[in-house]
């Protein structure tokens, strides 16, 4: 595996048609039965490379946990304008699912694929005559293997609470293969990878780097199910028709024992560190350069033209023009064309401090995107706002796919990083101890230390640490930490799972959208604190000059300067007022409206998306916007309704288990 993106190319075309088709089925039609034991290295490589291709399809890694699954929260945001759920019952971010939604069944049966190959793979190699001469390296891939089967199976249970779980073949399991509880899920996969890491090798002794599974990686991916496992979740409650309540275990300091060990264990081997600008990490991945002793502990490795949405749903969108994208004087885009679909909420750089450096990297381009004319436009849109954090414009122009491509970018995604771990140390550390200790401080001040100019560390870093001595008060600055440093990185709505804060944020979403709304009508009800009053209505901008051809001169990045992007040649647009209201400041700048758009004047109400976009939780009734269900304006966080977030076992899963599963949460 001396080049795991080009080896999976291979892979991906030779298992793509033959993996298991149902992890329901008694028999397996993956090649491995109960009696198959490989022969030679060369079969144990392709059949580990089949593992990690299932790792890439587009219904899991390669798209759906990152987009139809990355649930609204205060950062990551998709709106509605449908006072109705879908007939589709895809309605997932706006928790409104149903069973029949689509993507649930594709996900389902993607995330069951990839756990049965790698079953199949774990048994065959643990029997192998390769054993002998060649242990060491095997015990490696047999990691590998388990690392990738606990992603899987960790993100299901986020997803979907108590599921399915078997670590056999499906030849030698259950016709029907059991649901087991999600703390058994976890704390069998957790004691499984302390063992399997015992004896992997770091990153930086594996061909491929952190583009594989490795020591430290399994050692992660222990801290974070141990959050999981002894965090919040939405557990049944009494009937099928009861939505459940928000619990933990009562032994939940044992997993966060576990966290604040296996992190501990990261940061001591002392392989990773901060040293990259933040910015520069996911520029690098744009631009397919792996780095192994840094931020990255695992990169899912995505292939160039094959696989993976990165950069492609993320950054500004730029539009076709028939078959390809055009620059504005009519030559080819070298780009080609990006979506930007995965959106951030239009408020959360609002969150950030003016001075963190991370706001202008993700926040910096959100507001503006490039038509089938390769010009640029503000993009005058008061719901949402692009994520920046990749994007294939990124891309150099020597390593760029081309005027005709779209997705399939084969930038790498971070699913792990060290800046996580030390966020998982502090949060753990700080849970076990009742308090702060010196390493749990020092570790969230690495993470700030990147986000802020080093002549703002005083202030910002020791500062700002140093004032919460308390343990509620250190976890409020881990959770505002852990909010700046992965927006885009679909973890936010899982985080607030696990502090149970996720009915406190919905409830606030909905009112700051619904509130504003109001507010630019001259209704101030909702501006408590002033919370609305800076922002601004109308944007002034500069874009394209007075004879319609010419536009503004891209002035070069300055990851310090808002507005600036990593793509030099691309036309940019100048804001006059990103942050705060501001008078017209003169006629060379166009005026539109922003916030101003929420509220319509036609009928004198909010519009739809201010009204519906979270209607599974909270929503404005009617049309007009006359009363919201349930009301929970200032409602105590302790006694707010639950959220459910849990997604619904796909209906053709319950039809095939002969009765076994049936579907809680109060889904139909």
């Amino acid at each position: 595996m001396k080049n795991i993106k080009i080896f999976l190319i291979g892979v991906l075309a030779l298992f793509g048609l033959s993996a298991c088709s149902d992890f329901l089925d008694t028999k397996s039609d993956s090649k491995f039965d109960e009696t198959y034991v490989f022969g030679n290295m060369d079969e144990i490589n392709r059949a580990l490379n089949s593992c990690y291709a299932y790792l890439l399809t587009g219904d899991t890694y390669g798209g759906a946990f990152y987009s139809n699954f990355c649930l609204n929260s205060d950062v990551e945001y998709a709106t509605s304008t449908s006072e109705m759920q879908s007939s589709s019952g895809t309605d997932y971010k706006q928790f409104d699912a149903t069973p029949s939604g689509g993507q649930l069944e594709k996900t389902w049966q993607a995330a069951y694929r990839n756990i049965e190959y790698c079953n199949n793979f774990i048994m065959a190699a643990e029997v192998s005559p390769m054993m002998d001469g060649h242990k060491e390296e095997l015990m490696q891939m047999i990691g590998e293997a388990k690392c990738i089967r606990a992603m899987n199976y960790h993100d299901m249970v986020v997803l979907f609470g108590d599921v399915p779980f078997s670590l056999v073949r499906a030849a030698d399991a259950p016709m029907v293969i059991p649901v087991a509880d999600r703390e058994t899920i976890l704390k069998t996969l957790i004691d499984d990878l302390i063992v399997a890491s015992e004896t992997m090798r770091f990153a930086a002794a594996i061909d491929g780097g952190v583009q594989r599974c490795s020591k430290e990686f399994a050692w992660a991916l222990i801290a974070r199910m141990s959050l999981t496992a002894g965090g919040y979740s939405l557990r049944p409650g009494a009937s099928t028709a009861d939505k459940g309540t928000m619990e933990r275990p009562s032994n939940y300091k044992d997993y966060y024992q576990t966290a604040m060990t296996y992190a501990g264990k990261v940061i001591a081997e002392n392989n990773h560190a901060l040293n990259k600008r933040y910015d520069e990490v996911f520029i690098d991945e744009c631009n397919y350069r792996v780095t192994n002793n840094d931020d990255p502990i695992f990169e899912i490795p995505f292939t160039k033209g094959i696989n993976g949405s990165v950069g492609y749903n993320w950054g500004p969108a730029y539009d076709m023009n028939g078959t390809e994208t055009k620059m504005y004087d009519g030559s080819a885009a070298v780009w080609g064309k990006t979506s930007g679909s995965n959106m951030l909420s239009v408020f959360y750089r609002f969150s950030f401090d003016e001075k963190d450096l991370r706001r202008n990297y993700v926040c910096g381009t959100a507001m503006w995107k490039y038509g089938s004319d390769g010009k640029v436009a503000m993009r005058l849109d008061p719901w949402t706002a692009y994520c920046g954090k990749w994007s294939k414009l990124w891309t150099e122009t020597g390593n760029a796919m081309g005027a005709i491509s779209e997705g399939n970018t084969g930038i790498n995604f971070p699913y792990m990083r060290y800046a996580d771990v030390l966020l998982m140390y502090a949060e753990a550390a700080n849970e076990v101890n009742e308090g702060p200790t010196a390493d749990a401080v020092d570790a969230l001040k690495q993470v700030r230390r990147r986000a802020f100019d080093s002549a703002d560390w005083g202030d910002k870093v020791d500062g700002y640490v140093s004032a919460a001595g308390s343990k509620d008060d250190f976890l409020a600055l881990i959770q505002d930490e852990r909010k700046w440093e992965f927006g885009g990185e679909g973890l936010r709505w899982r985080d607030l799972v696990r502090w149970n804060k996720y009915a406190e944020v919905i409830r606030d979403v909905f009112y700051q959208y619904f509130g504003y709304a109001w507010y630019v009508s001259g209704d101030e009800q909702y501006n408590t604190d002033d919370r609305f009053t800076n922002l601004p209505a109308q944007l002034f901008y500069k874009t394209v000059g007075s004879d319609g051809t010419t536009v503004l001169p891209n002035p070069g990045y300055d990851y310090k300067t808002f507005g600036t992007m990593p793509n030099t040649v691309l036309p940019v647009v100048e804001i006059y007022n990103p942050w705060t209201f501001a008078r017209n400041p003169g006629t060379e700048w166009s005026q539109g409206d922003y916030f101003a758009q929420m509220y319509d004047d036609s009928n004198g109400y909010p519009k739809a998306q201010a009204l519906w976009s979270l209607r599974g939780y909270i929503k404005a009734t009617d049309h007009y916007g006359s009363q919201v269900v349930p009301d929970l304006w200032e409602v105590a966080a302790e006694s707010l309704p639950v959220v459910r977030y849990i997604l619904p076992y796909p209906e053709d899963v319950i039809a095939r288990s002969r009765g076994a599963y049936e579907n809680k949460y109060g889904y139909r």
